[in-house]
This record gives structure tokens, sequence and C-alpha cells, in this order.
């Protein structure tokens, strides 16, 4: 006796349109929509009116001879932007700008790329390692400015600027420096940008420090103990595995202390709140200020604004193809 057993029919595959439908619904379920309006459409919103709107306004208003009060604007095209090129106190400002953006983010990075690396790998090359001994309390101590206020840290160092009871030239002149007695700092156009420099970095290399000592602890150690094997000392050690490890926090700080150079409002307003001796201080911020809040062109302080802001992002795109051509382009082709 023979028993039959009988399969059951196969079903036929799905069609495209079937597999589209079901796709459909699943993309425009109440979650998924849920979903993209909080977490994308509100973010992208808020941008768009708080960050978008007003450069796109920003530069309207450039086009215009508004002044800022009154309710009657008249278009004047590029007229704002000639006139801003033939003005010489807003070409000063702008030459300073490009001193301190070429020299503060330069400086500041180099500084705490040293200390970063003294209190994390700079301590004897035997053994674990480990940074310079008492790396904490140089970290903390380090750090300290940047907690002040920066308006704070400027107000203070016009007192230690100061020339007849200043601090630095009590000390220069204790030390028989005699010159120094009542010497302006501030006041002699060929040391006024320079220790106006000197205090920004000052009040900037700790926070920086403390960045590249992160990073810096995140590169595995087993980078560092091949380096001791193969006989690789501090310095050669610093170049050739720490510095091209940071290539990322180096740009992101690159870029950050570059917007503050082209601004450094601020430190220039508690220092030098008139520009310093002919104008040897005087920054684009300032001038915008002056030309909106005091003068009444606000559509002239716009222009001025938006060949800051012009400036502010080409300075951070050669930042970015400098980092491609010095490595992120090997490091995206890996990847």
């Amino acid at each position: 006796m023979t028993s039959e057993v009988t399969a059951a029919p196969l079903k036929p595959p799905p069609s495209n349109e079937v597999i589209a439908g079901r796709s459909r619904r699943k993309r425009w379920t109440f979650d998924r929509i849920s979903f993209f309006a909080v977490f994308l459409g509100l973010p992208l919103a808020i941008y768009l009116i708080f960050v978008v709107s007003p450069f796109v306004q920003a530069f309207y208003y450039s086009l215009t001879n508004w002044s800022g009060f009154s309710a009657v604007v008249q278009f004047v095209g590029f007229e704002n932007y000639s006139r801003i090129f033939q003005d010489q106190l807003f070409l000063k400002a702008l030459g300073n700008n490009i001193i301190l953006l070429l020299v503060v983010p330069l400086v500041t990075i180099t500084i705490a790329l040293i200390f970063a690396i003294m209190v994390t790998i700079g301590g004897p090359s035997r053994g674990q390692i480990r940074g310079l001994k008492g790396s904490s309390f140089y970290r903390v101590v380090s750090f300290f400015p940047y907690v002040i206020p920066a308006i704070a840290i400027g107000l203070i160092w016009s007192f230690v600027y100061m020339p007849g009871s200043g601090l630095l030239n009590g000390i220069l002149t204790g030390l028989g420096a005699g010159w120094a007695e009542n010497f302006a700092w501030l006041g002699n156009e060929s040391t006024a940008m320079a220790v106006t420099i000197f205090v920004i970095i000052w009040g900037l290399v700790g926070f920086y420090m403390v960045l590249f000592i992160a990073a810096i602890k995140s590169i595995p150690a087993e980078f560092y103990e091949a380096a001791r094997v193969d006989g690789a000392g501090r310095f050669r050690t610093a170049v050739m595995i720490t510095v091209p490890l940071l290539r990322n926090n180096i740009q992101t700080a690159a870029v950050y202390l570059g917007i503050l150079a082209l601004d450094a409002f601020v430190y220039m307003a508690a220092l030098n709140p008139i520009g310093g001796p002919n104008n040897s201080t005087w920054v684009m911020s300032q001038q915008i200020f002056q030309v909106g809040f005091i003068n009444g062109q606000a559509g002239l302080a716009c222009a001025m604004g938006v060949v800051l802001a012009v400036l502010t992002l080409i300075f951070a795109g050669i930042v970015f193809f400098i980092n491609w051509l010095t490595g992120g382009r090997k490091e995206r082709v890996r990847r």
C-alpha cells in the first residue's frame, strides 16, 4: 500500500509593485514621520531661522542704505562694497585681522601641542609611558586662564601694561631696565599689536592644550611602545606619531582660532577701545560696531559683516584643503 504525499503549492514571489507598496507603507509610518519631524525637521527649521536667515538678511541690507532704525530702505546695489574697499580705516582693520589670522592659530596650536605632549608622553623614555612629573598641576594651572571671561582678561592685562604703575614695567624696572619705567606697551605702535596677541594666546592656550591631551589619551599605547622598541626618541615620536594622529583635532582648533582671530572684538575693546596708536590694533569687528551702532549706517556695516563672513569661510576652506593635502586624502582612500 503506497501513500501519496502531496506538496503544498508554492506561492509565487511577490512582484515589484507589491514590494514597492510594502516599502512605501513601511516608510511612511507614524513613528518614522515623527522621528524625522523631531530629529531632522525641527533642528533644520531652527538652523534656517536663526542661522541662515540672518545671513541672507545681512546680505540684503548690505545692498541698501538702511540706517538701522528707519523703516525706509533704499536699494543702492554694490555701492557699499565699493565704499568699504576705498575706506583706508577699513583696509587697516582688514590688515590687522589678517595679522591675527596668521599668528594666533599657528602660535596657539604650537604651544598647546608642546604642552600637551609634555604632560602626556614627555616623561622618562624608560618604563611606563607618562608625562612629566607634576603634569596634573601644570594641566590645571594652564587651563585656569580659559575659565576667566575674555573681557576680564583684557582689563587685567590693561592694568599690567599700564605705563606708570603697571606690573610689567615695575618688574622690568626692578631688574634694571630703566627704559621700561614709563613705557606705554599699548600706546606704542611697534608693541601694541604684539602685546595684544600675547594676551589672546595666553587666554586660549590652556583650553586647546586640554583638547589635545584628551586626543593624545585616545591614541593606543602600543604605537608609542613600538616606537620605543624601534629606538625613536621623544621628539621623533611626537612628530611621527602624535601630530599625524591629531590631524583632525588640529584642523578643528585652527578653524575655531581663525574665527576668533577674525573677530577679537572683546580683547581689542578691553585693551585698546580706540584702536591703539595710528589704528595699529583696530579690527573689522570694531569698525562694524562703530559704523553700524554709532554712525547709524547699518547697510554699510552689513557689507563689512558680509566681507568678514566670506573671509572666515575662505580661511576654513584653506584649513580643510591643507589637512586634505597633508594626509586627509590618504585616510579617506583607506576607509
